[in-house]
């Protein structure tokens, strides 16, 4: 890394969530690093707006220099805004994307997302929200699917709890 190539980011956008685990934000984004100290592994949780991965790139760089490259990226759900880097960042990094199985029809480019409702929850993203894109998204050649038994690959202290509603 050149001097001061993360600096901005690091300065400004990043923050600690609690011993081996960072967040990243990015605008109303937020993608986390999770590290496994054990494994010497590190897994990116989301993976932001399509203009995200240069910053994720340059945190990871960071943090994990010289192992930066992620074991995986694992997507809480198929939203442009958690979507958006993954296609770039997987290719770049050689990595598998992890979904639910339910997202998997969002993020392998057969069916874009229900239209969203503009008066759920109100405030100001729920007003605009008709003009954020759908998808469909396709990242089928990284994609592989989440373990039934809520473990997380490469976090083998870590589980997911599926709570749909929110795609």
């Amino acid at each position: 890394m050149k001097s001061g190539t993360a600096r901005s980011v690091i300065d400004v956008n990043w923050f600690t969530v609690a011993p081996g685990v960072w967040g990243l934000r990015d605008g109303f984004v937020n993608v986390y690093l999770i590290h496994n100290a054990v494994e010497k592994k590190w897994v990116l949780v989301d993976a932001g707006l399509k203009r995200s991965a240069l910053k994720i790139k340059e945190l990871a760089e960071y943090l994990f220099w010289p192992d930066s490259k992620p074991a995986a990226i694992i997507l809480t759900h198929g939203h442009f805004d958690h979507v958006g880097a993954a296609q770039e960042l997987a290719t770049d990094w050689g990595v598998p994307v992890f979904a639910h199985m339910m997202e998997l029809p969002y993020l392998s480019g057969i069916s874009a997302y229900p239209p969203p409702d503009p008066w759920a929850g109100g405030g100001l993203f729920s007003a605009i929200s008709s003009v954020f894109p759908a998808g469909p998204f396709n990242i089928s050649e990284h994609l592989q699917i989440l373990p039934d038994d809520g473990s997380l690959p490469f976090l083998p202290d870590w589980k997911f709890i599926h709570t749909p509603g929110h795609s």
